[in-house]
């Protein structure tokens, strides 16, 4: 049994959805499970649906009209007129138009997740029907009836017994199925999602429920590079990664790899390729119980749009353990996701993404024991395996805000 992801980019258009076909005919269409994204850049338009839904409801049609053309036009790509498929794409939204409609939650996280989740449904929707169009028998599965977690909406935390449970009763290891990354449900069978990129996470949790030989993860990269050639120049292809240097890149925000995806192939020594879909006949990145990096050079990662907050006591006390202590309970009070903590005597600086939009009343709490600097918009540099010409090199434009040095990483945070 082989376990498949593909992200967005792989199913962005119709071409995108003829070459999973094409791989799969490459690498075999049997003992597969096949786990897909939403295509392109629907997330975004779905939270584009969330925030108009709870900010200006007039303009929902709009959101929504650009989301249904937009799977229409793939599927009218793919399929004959009068295809059942295009039927199969109107139910999905009249549902979504339905809880839009019926909705009493004024819970932003369960909305989110209740909304997000027809991307994903859309896609493998699409993809099963042209799969099957091609000769290639599969069966279409929701992940929801099969990954099950607890009620953290939009960050759902996995019920590994449930899960286990309803893989090994929902799929056959013989046969190619078809399922959606990112999305799960809760004990009251409402939608949860595993974070955002959570669709190789759940690659991780199907290979190793299924005790799958390997998990392969498609993108439109040859593999792991030493840095994103968006924001770096002349990276390298790594052809051989450790789990243990693959979790420190993937927490370090190494976004070709999810954080949570490496820990459950880890704990059964299942390998991770990650490989181009344009490609699928190279090698890509192999990432497994070695010894080390191959080759052994730095490693470049940034985190865009953090914020340094920066924090001193009022009476120039000490910050000792207890001012930490409740920094840190307010930290996650406020659902402010740590990426790097400094401190010296009489201060106290910290480095968060504040994608759950906590940050104000973080700061409103903070400001009644502490004298509070934020600096927002800025970004935190990670480099592994650093040498001195490296870094060097990398901070000659760069203005510093905060730098921090371990025996082979780097941090800094830069306001560019």
């Amino acid at each position: 049994m082989q376990v498949f992801k593909f992200g967005g980019a792989s199913v962005k258009d119709a071409a995108g959805i003829k070459n999973i076909a094409t791989v799969l005919n490459e690498t075999g269409v049997t003992e597969k499970l096949v786990v897909i994204s939403a295509m392109g850049k629907t997330t975004n338009a779905m939270e584009a649906i969330v925030n108009a839904y709870f900010n200006d409801k007039t303009l929902l049609p709009e959101h929504l009209k650009a989301t249904v053309d937009y799977h229409t036009q793939i599927a009218s790509d793919l399929f004959t007129p009068g295809h059942t498929i295009f039927t199969s794409i109107k139910a999905l939204f009249e549902e979504l138009k339905g809880f839009l409609a019926w909705n009493k939650s004024p819970k932003y996280d369960f909305v989110y997740d209740q909304i997000v989740c027809y991307g994903e449904l859309l896609s493998t929707t699409i993809v099963s029907a042209y799969l099957s169009e091609q000769g290639i028998t599969n069966t279409w599965l929701d992940a929801r009836a099969i990954i099950k977690t607890d009620d953290s909406y939009r960050d759902g935390r996995v019920d590994w017994d449930k899960t286990q449970t309803a893989i090994k009763a929902s799929i056959d290891p013989k046969a190619l199925s078809i399922t959606q990354g990112f999305i799960a449900s809760d004990s009251n069978n409402f939608t949860t999602t595993l974070g955002r990129e959570g669709s190789d996470y759940t690659g991780g949790i199907f290979a190793y429920c299924l005790n799958a030989q390997n998990l392969t993860i498609w993108k439109d990269v040859p593999g792991v590079l030493n840095g994103d050639p968006r924001v770096f120049n002349n990276t390298e292809l790594l052809h051989q990664i450790p789990y243990e240097e693959a979790i420190e890149l993937a927490f370090y925000g190494a976004s070709v790899i999810h954080p949570k995806t490496l820990q459950p192939l880890q704990r059964k020594e299942i390998p991770l390729y990650v490989k181009s879909f344009l490609n699928p006949k190279d090698s890509g990145t192999k990432v497994s119980a070695v010894a080390s990096l191959v080759p052994e050079v730095p490693c470049y990662i940034v985190k865009k749009n953090q914020v340094l907050i920066s924090l001193s006591s009022l009476d120039f006390s000490f910050m000792v353990e207890d001012n930490i202590a409740e920094v840190f309970q307010l930290l996650s009070q406020f659902k402010l996701k740590v990426d790097l903590i400094q401190n010296s005597a009489i201060s106290f600086s910290v480095c968060v993404d504040n994608k759950f939009n906590g940050l104000e009343k973080l700061v409103n709490q903070l400001k009644g024991k502490f004298k509070v600097t934020v600096t927002p918009n800025v970004h935190l540099y990670t480099i592994r395996h650093f040498n001195q010409k490296a870094l060097d090199k990398f901070q000659e434009d760069k203005k510093i805000l905060l730098k921090q040095v371990a025996q082979n990483t780097v941090q800094l945070v830069t306001q560019n």
